[in-house]
């Protein structure tokens, strides 16, 4: 470290530290929870129903020329660009949710992820506009993955932040009932428009579906309007002591923690966007299923799921972060095979329990814990900034490029699931690794400048303010 660089505080002593945070204002924690929900369902919805429709239609209605496997591949990479956007959101928002607050960044997210949902029901056909029409399609995926980048990870730390210690766990795994409130929503949807008949559902039908969202992001703004900043961010603002470029300082001081967050989150998103949107074309494609009877089990496990994210948080912290999550993480590596064991059987009973367990555990479950879990390890200087880097990185790396993998491996393998279940199992080892070497946070001291993963010689630690951090902003 050169002279001019700001010494590392001293190591924080590991336990509880609540007494030194704010009291939560038990108003302001219901405003983070209802805001933090239905932000995170509009975000979802706009996923899901993108992801249903890249399974169901999008491959006729914008790459039809090519044959029905590659049109789903198209459809698919399409889909990840979304993901590919969602670091490059990440980037940009976090720098200013650490430095202008939470509540700004949440506002700004809702409208551009509803405004590229509302114009993806707007876009002409391939039949319509030729090339130009998945250009644009493509483009609309593009913005919406720049909203969603700062999304999930901004509500997560501002309702941990808000909440007080002992009910992080369960306040801010409302985020993920969010997330599953927007995959039945999206079912839902999508089951209404599947009862019309075959010509109207392809050429207006599923425009219904994406122009619906803009009912869910009027909602949404007006509960996010009557949002409070987090005490721990206030108390930040009122020491002038907000870090001038918190992407920088993560990528200087907090590389430890936010490369924790990657791996400990890389598995469990690709098993979650597996679920969410690649088992919608395996089931129809492969094993034949009715293509309505999707959409049905997506809002039986979406419901199912949201319970069981609260029960999670909850459970967390009664036992712990590190116990719940790595329980968790564990029983999902050894999750696919009998998935699709029972996915192949044809059974509407067997499909829908196996796609409930999946929804439980690796959907809203495991996501659910993370919502506390990963903004209890950073420092109170760059939370924000890098709970987004650390997941939307794996997002790219796990649940972006995951249907279009799974896609291509049923593909390359005529068929069999075998080569599937192994990459869902190896990328779900790399989380279990991880969570293995993560540090318990709970009930720590969010007011501390310390990362919970620094060293005891204080290596990794966040640094204290330089000289002249006040006078920025």
């Amino acid at each position: 470290m050169d002279a001019t660089q700001p010494a590392a505080p001293a190591p924080m002593t590991p336990g509880p530290k609540a007494p030194a945070q704010p009291d939560p204002d038990p108003r302001a924690v219901r405003r983070a929870a209802w805001a933090g929900l239905v932000g995170t369902t509009l975000e979802q919805y706009d996923f899901v129903i993108y992801g249903t429709a890249s399974a169901l239609v999008f491959s006729v209605l914008f790459f039809p020329n090519v044959s029905p496997a590659v049109g789903i591949l198209a459809s698919f990479s399409a889909y990840a660009v979304g993901f590919a956007a969602r670091p490059l959101g990440g980037l940009f928002f976090s720098r200013y949710g650490d430095r202008l607050g939470r509540k700004w960044v949440l506002v700004s997210t809702l409208l551009l992820m509803g405004g590229s949902t509302l114009a993806i029901g707007l876009l002409p056909t391939y039949t319509q506009a030729g090339i130009i029409a998945p250009a644009l399609l493509v483009i609309c995926r593009f913005f919406q993955g720049v909203g969603a980048g700062a999304e999930q990870a901004g509500a997560a730390t501002l309702l941990t932040e808000t909440a007080g210690a002992g009910r992080r766990g369960r306040f801010a795994s409302l985020v993920m009932t969010g997330a599953a409130l927007g995959t039945a929503l999206g079912a839902v949807a999508w089951m209404l428009v599947q009862r019309l008949p075959e010509d109207a559902l392809m050429s207006w039908g599923w425009r219904l579906v994406f122009l619906s969202s803009l009912v869910v992001t009027v909602v949404a703004m007006v509960i996010r309007r009557t949002l409070v900043e987090s005490p721990v961010f206030t108390e930040l603002k009122e020491q002038h002591v907000q870090p001038p470029k918190p992407v920088g300082e993560v990528f200087r001081y907090g590389r430890r923690p936010t490369l924790m967050v990657l791996f400990m989150n890389v598995g469990v998103s690709a098993q979650s966007y597996t679920y969410q949107v690649f088992m919608a074309s395996y089931l129809v494609s492969t094993v034949g299923v009715d293509a309505d009877f999707v959409p049905q089990v997506l809002l039986i496990g979406a419901l199912c799921g949201g319970v069981a994210a609260v029960g999670f948080g909850a459970l967390s912290d009664r036992f712990g972060r590190k116990p719940v999550y790595t329980v968790m993480v564990g029983a999902m590596v050894l999750l696919p095979a009998p998935t699709f064991i029972a996915l192949n059987t044809g059974s509407p009973v067997a499909i829908t329990v196996a796609m409930i367990v999946g929804f439980i555990l690796a959907c809203q479950g495991a996501v659910g814990v993370q919502m506390s879990y990963f903004p209890e390890l950073f420092g109170n200087r760059y939370r924000y900034a890098g709970v987004t880097l650390g997941r939307e990185f794996s997002s790219v790396l796990g649940g972006g490029v995951a249907p279009l993998i799974c896609a291509a491996l049923v593909s390359a393998f005529a068929g069999s699931w075998v080569p599937v279940a192994a990459y869902m199992m190896v990328m779900m080892a790399v989380s279990l690794v991880a969570s293995l070497f993560a540090p318990e946070t709970l009930d720590r001291d969010l007011t501390t400048a310390h990362d919970a993963t620094a060293a005891p010689s204080g290596s990794g630690a966040a640094p204290a303010p330089a000289a002249g951090d006040a006078a920025r902003r």
